[in-house]
């Protein structure tokens, strides 16, 4: 069966947001560790809610969290939280919150330890989704079963993103070479 995001963009203008998103993200590798931690921020924020509500509030969340600067994120105080909390711009829900700043400070760990965040999740990869999993629950908060299958597909840890009948099942395979190891 077609991947459903596939189909259900077919139809939508080019500036739609959801359509920029499948033609130029999703699936594609994330080279930087700010943007990859910011790529798991939205999706642990995504949890409960649809994918269109974070979409229309990723630049409020890009800025509410320092341009996803994982240092910084991983120094908030209580302040800070408190002024997440309050921002209408973004989700304001405390365990979410909470969930960004842990995982904000095990990213740093994985930094010293493996040279950056990507350099991490390629030494795991490949793994299998129930893997991966398993993986992500040991080592980060808020990250579930949906939660980290989406960040890897939506970053090419994980084939699936786009059926293969999708126009854009080609260029993520020409991006993700490590899909044709």
């Amino acid at each position: 069966m077609e991947n459903t995001y596939c189909n259900f963009v077919k139809s939508l203008d080019e500036d739609n947001i959801h359509k920029q998103y499948h033609d130029n993200q999703y699936g594609f590798p994330i080279e930087e560790d700010n943007e990859l931690f910011g790529r798991l921020l939205l999706e642990i924020n995504q949890a409960g809610l649809s994918w269109d509500t974070i979409l229309k509030k990723q630049e409020n969340f890009r800025n509410a969290y320092d341009n996803f600067d994982i240092k910084t994120i991983a120094s908030y105080d209580e302040s800070q939280r408190h002024r997440l909390l309050q921002d209408a711009g973004i989700i304001r829900n405390k365990l979410k919150v909470n969930a960004a700043i842990y995982n904000a400070n095990r990213v740093l760990e994985f930094q010293q330890e493996h040279g950056s965040f990507k350099a991490w999740l390629d030494l795991h990869h490949p793994l299998s989704k129930a893997e991966w999993v398993k993986l992500f629950k040991k080592h980060f908060k808020f990250t579930g079963g949906e939660i980290t299958n989406e960040f890897l597909m939506s970053t090419g840890y994980l084939q699936g993103a786009h059926g293969e009948s999708c126009e854009i099942y080609k260029k993520t395979l020409e991006h993700n070479p490590k899909w044709r190891e």
